[in-house]
């Protein structure tokens, strides 16, 4: 009926998601991925979330950046 269990985003904070592509990418690796300003010069997961919280479109690359490496990692049981 839902597709809640299907969505590897749900439950899932925005905060959760950058740190977990820095932890694996680091910032530069985030960076070449991922054109964006706030990546590359004097990154920050603050300074980040403010901006990907702001603009859509930057938000939706890192949630498709995350659910490609969700699907290839596999999940942590906490």
């Amino acid at each position: 009926m839902t597709q809640t269990t299907d969505n590897p985003l749900h439950g899932v904070t925005l905060e959760q998601i950058l740190t977990a592509l820095v932890t694996h990418y680091t910032w530069e690796g985030l960076a070449e991925r991922i054109d964006i300003r706030c990546f590359k010069s004097d990154p920050s997961i603050k300074s980040s979330l403010t901006f990907l919280r702001k603009t859509p479109w930057a938000r939706e690359k890192v949630e498709r950046l995350y659910v490609k490496l969700a699907r290839t990692k596999r999940p942590v049981e906490d």
